[in-house]
């Protein structure tokens, strides 16, 4: 599912729009119906509309749970990116002084790198290119680091330094794993087919009154609509208004700590 920065607000409202169209078009239906066969016009409505209300609901219940969940885990990743690099660069320490040197204002780089490759999103292009500024300062972070144990001649040091750095690296590639999962299409696609027709099923229901509710009406698809903008925000929480950019804060402060 391609999505943008204001892609949550136009489906959000798209929804809403959509939801109070199809309230008035179930409410004339009905009412057509009532006129042609008053007795049988209610016959079974309960039921359907119980069963369909309860799949929505379900429906959304596992949309924020998943949401919820995606989240959380990748505030926690974020702070694991921090603690490896900042585990990786302690333990520079373990290494002579040129080598040392050199291998900190690389990890200073590296990090920069890092917090730019969120910072440019939703900008995919300018996220790729610096994703791949990242990979290239990996490298040279890794070669840098070979180079100097072979040449230290200290293989415990080597054993302590080279699985910290390669937990570095691992991290991103689980990092950008988890930005680019997300429910399948359909389950979106899903979701919005069940919002539309529990309002037809609820415009239906309401012709047996000579008026208009209009605040159940508004009501009923404002609540779904914020509902389902929450739940794609969540999502994607490098777009919209919950962002996952303050666990950004640690890296952010590990930075400084290497100035």
């Amino acid at each position: 599912m391609m999505i943008d920065t204001f892609t949550p607000v136009l489906l959000a409202a798209g929804l809403f729009l959509g939801m109070l169209f199809l309230q008035e078009v179930g409410r004339r239906i009905g009412t057509r119906r009532r006129a042609k066969d008053a007795a049988g016009a209610g016959a079974g409505i309960g039921a359907m509309e119980g069963a369909v209300f309860a799949l929505l609901g379900l429906l959304i219940a596992f949309t924020f749970s998943g949401a919820a969940s995606r989240f959380d885990g990748r505030r926690q990743l974020v702070a694991q990116e921090a603690n490896a690099i900042g585990t990786a660069y302690l333990r520079l320490d373990l290494l002579a002084p040129d080598p040392r040197t050199a291998l900190r204002g690389l990890f200073g780089q590296y990090l920069d790198s890092r917090l730019a490759v969120y910072q440019k999103l939703p900008d995919m292009e300018a996220a790729q290119q610096e994703w791949a500024r990242g990979v290239t300062l990996q490298g040279a972070i890794w070669t840098q680091a070979t180079t100097a144990c072979r040449a230290q001649g200290d293989p415990p040091s080597c054993m302590l330094l080279l699985p910290a750095l390669n937990e570095m690296i691992d991290i991103t590639t689980i990092r950008k794993i988890s930005t680019l999962v997300h429910p399948p299409t359909i389950i979106f696609v899903l979701l919005f087919g069940l919002a539309f027709g529990c309002s037809l099923v609820a415009g239906y229901s309401m012709a047996g009154s000579a008026q208009r509710s209009w605040i159940h009406m508004i009501v009923f698809a404002a609540m779904t609509a914020v509902t389902v903008y929450v739940i794609i925000d969540i999502e994607y929480p490098r777009l919209g208004l919950i962002r996952v950019d303050a666990a950004d804060q640690v890296l952010v402060e590990l930075r400084e700590s290497m100035k």
